[in-house]
């Protein structure tokens, strides 16, 4: 068996906690690059994907994901998307990246733009 990387053993240790958790609510999903943060809403029951939002939309194109301001509104965006599609309680996956700065910024403004977490 291959050695875990720090990164992938913090992921592994934080997706064990939610299914423990979580029970059956939908797991709102944060992966981020050095230019970009995308970030899902995953129904792992029915295996899909509710709702999803990145620094790579058509009209957000033009800015860099890189920052805080970029992640908060990616946070407001897939909030929007998730009420809409009927969702309003999640489990917050930040997968192995830290509760700090542009994860932050995301979780703190899909909380005011209506999820639950």
């Amino acid at each position: 068996m291959a050695k875990l990387s720090l990164f992938e053993k913090r992921r592994q240790r934080v997706r064990t906690a939610l299914r423990a958790k979580g029970g059956s609510r939908p797991r709102l999903s944060i992966h981020r690059s050095g230019r970009h943060i995308y970030v899902q809403v995953i129904d792992d029951e029915a295996g899909r994907t509710v709702a999803a939002a990145s620094t790579l939309d058509k009209d957000l194109r033009g800015t860099t994901g890189a920052t805080v301001d970029a992640a908060a509104a990616i946070g407001k965006r897939i909030a929007e998307r998730a009420t809409a599609a009927g969702v309003t309680k999640v489990v917050f996956d930040r997968g192995g990246f830290l509760f700090h700065g542009r994860v932050k910024a995301l979780a703190d403004a899909a909380r005011e733009g209506g999820l639950e977490f």
